[in-house]
C-alpha cells in the first residue's frame, strides 16, 4: 500500500482541481500514514510541475530512513525536445532534479510513466541500470503501460 501525492503541490489547470496540501498538511498526513503502518509514498514530477515532490521532500526531511519514495518520470515537463520522453539525456536529467527537490540521496522506486516508442529499449535499460549502479535509483518500474509494451 502507498500514499498518493497528487495532492501536494496544487499548480496548473489539472494539479489544482485535484488540492493544494501545504507542506504542514502533507507533514500532518505522512504522519497519520507512519503511524498506520504505511512507508510508501508515490510522487511524480510532473505533479504540479515539480511542486509535488518539493512539498514531500521538505514533509519528510529528518525522517527519510523511516520509508521509501517512489516517484515516476517521463511524461513532458516542458516544451522542449528532452522534456519528455525516456532518453538517456531526459532520465538521468528526471532523477537528478527529482532527488534535488525530493531533499534525498535515492529513490527507492522510479518509474516510467508511460511508454516513450520513440527511444530504444536498449537505451531505456541501459540507463536504468546506470541510474541503479550509481546508487541514485533501488528500483524500477514502469506505470500506465499496456501489456503489449
Amino acid at each position: 500500500m502507498s500514499f498518493g501525492t497528487g495532492t501536494f503541490g496544487g499548480e496548473g489547470p489539472l494539479f489544482s482541481a485535484w488540492g493544494n496540501s501545504s507542506v504542514e498538511e502533507a507533514r500532518r498526513l505522512i504522519d497519520i500514514c507512519l503511524d498506520a503502518g504505511v512507508t510508501l509514498f508515490d510522487t511524480a514530477d510532473v505533479y504540479s510541475n515539480g511542486g509535488s515532490e518539493e512539498r514531500l521532500g521538505a514533509a519528510i526531511k529528518g525522517r527519510r530512513d523511516r520509508l521509501l519514495i517512489s516517484t515516476k518520470t517521463s511524461l513532458p515537463m516542458g516544451d522542449g525536445p528532452d522534456d519528455a520522453g525516456s532518453s538517456r539525456h531526459r532520465l538521468v536529467r528526471a532523477v537528478d532534479a527529482s532527488l534535488k527537490r525530493l531533499g534525498t540521496d535515492h529513490i527507492d522506486l522510479l518509474q516510467l510513466h508511460a511508454f516513450d516508442a520513440g527511444t530504444p529499449i536498449d537505451e531505456v535499460l541501459y540507463t536504468l541500470d546506470m541510474l541503479v549502479r550509481a546508487g541514485k535509483v533501488n528500483y524500477v518500474g514502469v506505470s500506465n503501460f499496456s501489456a503489449g509494451n
